[in-house]
């Protein structure tokens, strides 16, 4: 048997701890190969660069725009169906099928509320996630050097998430109440983290992967009443999803144009692209935002945690959703789970160091027994 080594940062051994060598060794070689296949992200397709001026800004941000168009339509008076079918045409949006229309729960409440009461929001939710993180950290990195790391690399994953002019972008919102719902939940403890999914969902339809995600998680765990609330988010939004549905036949007719699909096959590289966009990894060479993304995702894997077996999945899972369906211009998807992968950096090392120490390791325990 193997000799475990210490801990460096987290507080109990990694996955990787008390692998035997020949596992070790093919657990490197399949590090190094998901590290090649992250670096496909310099092959794929991603959007437009941002020129960064001002003067620019409806080239740059015109999405932001069509929302910030609508909040102002609905503030003024108009019905949100109506107004957004309206914005839709003079941009050349698509209007058919009726999820070209974003759900109208953010723009209905951005509506109501003045813009500096809505920032002001935005941020209470972020501090709400760091916080919500920060308690379940420390029960994995209880020394506070790396624990201070974890949580920079947390706010790092976060930094498209606090600007005031994306306040009107629904994957912003989403991708926040999602990274909320994933550390508050708890085995016994979850109706908290099902509300926040379901207000997620209400914001952006597509968070219904992760609700999908930690259903499934709760099934395999046995916790029956758990996966039946979380089912129960599910239909909740089922149901406002064929209101809504019907609410968009009524404003769209059979000569406005049709989305072109969202089959876009660009691979794994596009989620690692989206990912790199999505965080501080922003302002890396390309090259090297791929591998941290790659390391980030090892991270996950080296924490021996229910959470992190649940963070590892949604990854996984929006992973394929932006792998089959993601097209260059909607890497915003990305958003959704883009808060908390960079938390993974500060469990790679355990896992690296493991890995390694137990694939060279030629330290053996021996068992005698000696008869008097």
């Amino acid at each position: 048997m193997a000799r475990p080594r210490a801990p460096l940062w987290l507080a109990s051994p990694s996955r990787f701890a008390a692998l035997k060598a020949p596992r070790a060794k093919s657990g490197l070689i399949l590090l190094g190969l998901f590290l090649l296949l992250c670096l496909s992200a310099l092959f794929v397709a991603g959007p437009p660069p941002v020129s960064r001026d001002p003067a620019n800004r409806a080239n740059d941000q015109a999405d932001v725009i069509l929302y910030e168009t609508i909040i102002a339509g609905v503030r003024g008076g108009g019905d949100y169906y109506a107004v957004t079918a309206t914005a839709l045409r003079a941009g050349d949006y698509p209007l058919r099928p009726f999820v070209t229309f974003r759900l109208p729960t953010l723009a209905m409440v951005q509506a109501a509320l003045p813009a500096p009461l809505t920032l002001m929001l935005l941020y209470a939710l972020a501090a709400g996630v760091v916080a919500a993180w920060f308690i379940r950290l420390r029960q994995a990195i209880t020394r506070p050097p790396p624990l201070a790391i974890a949580l920079v690399l947390l706010v790092g994953g976060m930094v498209a998430f606090v600007q005031p002019s994306l306040t009107a972008f629904h994957e912003i919102w989403a991708g926040l109440l999602i990274a909320l719902s994933l550390a508050l939940r708890r085995p016994g403890n979850w109706i908290t983290a099902a509300a926040v999914a379901t207000i997620a969902m209400l914001v952006r339809e597509t968070a219904a992967l992760y609700v999908v995600v930690v259903l499934g998680m709760a099934v395999i765990d046995g916790q029956r009443r758990e996966a039946m609330g979380w089912a129960v988010t599910l239909g909740v939004l089922a149901a406002v999803v064929a209101a809504h549905a019907y609410a968009v036949a009524q404003v769209v007719g059979p000569a406005d144009p049709a989305s072109p699909g969202w089959v876009g096959l660009l691979g794994f590289g596009f989620f690692v692209k989206t990912m790199s966009i999505a965080t501080a990894l922003n302002l890396a060479p390309a090259w090297l935002s791929a591998l941290l993304v790659g390391f980030a995702l090892f991270g996950w894997a080296s924490w021996r945690d229910p959470l992190a077996v649940r963070a590892l999945a949604v990854f996984a899972a929006y992973a394929v959703l932006l792998s089959l369906f993601g097209r260059p211009d909607t890497f915003y998807w990305g958003l959704l789970v883009a808060p908390t992968i960079l938390v993974g950096l500060a469990f790679a090392p355990d896992g690296v160091r493991d890995l390694t120490v137990a694939a060279l390791d030629s330290r053996r325990i021996t068992v005698t027994r000696s008869v008097r």
